[in-house]
């Protein structure tokens, strides 16, 4: 039997197997809300075999956005048009989830093909925050924009905003919720010491700048349904002499375990731009300290990065490395990368292909 196309329950929720669709942005959002492009970019993945489809990070505020097109829950415009999508998602067997997110000092920004440069206010910009007021990058060449040192009544502010979105998670159709604390965006930024400089309450050593997460943790998971699967996506390395390491992260985890999170997503990187360098081919890396923090922490986790073989997800399960894979640019390559990984590990395709296709060629 393959460890991969294994249910895995998870409170309430079980999925099908252990195969997730990573959330990636896809920039085509109109004002935060979805377009046919999302039904057909998520639904293609359910329909494709995966037991878990992620939507993209979806901004909990319009100032939260990495680019003004975006994706977001901060209005119910917003929760109708996604309805329709996780509707179709558990039709086809999978479980719809939801990263949210604040892009913090890395938000206001073109997508990524016209530059990704940060935007002007009249070139559709906006204000950014973060825990401290130097700008990601300073390269002499593209403008980047120096962030607000967020003040106490600014924290307040985006804690209740991602609770508020955490209720239109819900309203959505959503059964698993994620938070965003990896890649340099807000969460991330005030637990990174590359970042976060306070020298108050949100400042200082790992449980300090660890505060703002786990305030926001607690918030979200007292609104969430304690039936319901709750994630944090951590950076567990910034790839970077003096910043986090996998230990800070797993110390972390320890916390977060302790106020209701059931699962770690684990990704690195992104909290500067001296990372882009230091990560030299790491990102296969990736999987092991999904592994290490599974095994210190007694939480279940999510391996990412650079899996793209059927034989290598199925080691990844059967070695207990993770309890789900997240596959990204291998998706968009094949919404059916699950269906044909089953046939190539021998799986019933009964397991993973609606009745239609496998009536015409599930054999």
């Amino acid at each position: 039997m393959s460890h991969l196309f294994s249910p895995l329950t998870v409170k309430s929720v079980t999925l099908r197997n252990r195969i997730g669709v990573a959330p990636m942005c896809q920039y085509q959002a109109i004002d935060g809300i979805a377009q046919a492009w999302h039904m057909t970019q998520l639904g293609s993945k359910a329909v494709g075999g995966a037991g878990l489809v992620i939507t993209e990070a979806t901004a909990v505020s319009p100032e939260g956005r990495i680019t003004p097109s975006c994706m977001g829950l901060w209005n119910e415009m917003q929760v109708a048009a996604l309805r329709p999508i996780t509707d179709f998602i558990k039709s086809q067997g999978a479980v719809p989830g939801v990263q949210l997110a604040h892009a913090g000092r890395k938000g206001s920004c073109a997508v990524p093909w016209l530059g990704g440069q940060h935007l002007t206010d009249t070139q559709g910009g906006w204000d950014i925050m973060g825990p401290a007021d130097q700008p990601f990058d300073d390269d002499g060449v593209r403008l980047w924009k120096a962030p607000k040192h967020m003040q106490q009544d600014d924290i307040e502010q985006v804690q209740d905003e991602f609770v508020a979105a955490t209720q239109r998670a819900l309203k959505a159709g959503y059964e698993l919720l994620e938070i965003h604390c990896a890649h340099g965006y807000l969460l991330h930024s005030f637990l990174s010491p590359l970042v976060n400089t306070r020298t108050d309450y949100y400042g200082g050593n790992l449980k300090n700048r660890a505060r703002m997460l786990l305030e926001t943790t607690a918030k979200m998971r007292a609104v969430w349904p304690q039936e319901l699967p709750f994630v944090v996506r951590l950076s567990m390395t910034d790839w970077v002499q003096g910043g986090l390491s996998v230990e800070d992260n797993i110390e972390v985890a320890s916390w977060l375990k302790a106020l209701g999170v059931d699962m770690i997503d684990c990704s690195a990187g992104g909290a500067t731009p001296a990372a882009r360098s230091a990560i030299n081919g790491g990102i296969a890396q990736q999987v092991g300290m999904a592994a290490d923090l599974r095994q210190a922490s007694g939480l279940m986790s999510m391996a990412v990065g650079e899996i793209t073989q059927a034989q290598q997800a199925e080691d990844i399960i059967a070695h207990q490395q993770a309890d789900i894979v997240l596959l990204a640019r291998a998706m968009l390559h094949d919404p059916y990368w699950p269906t044909h990984a089953a046939k190539e590990l021998g799986v019933e395709m009964s397991q993973v292909m609606p009745p239609l296709h496998q009536l015409f060629i599930g054999r």
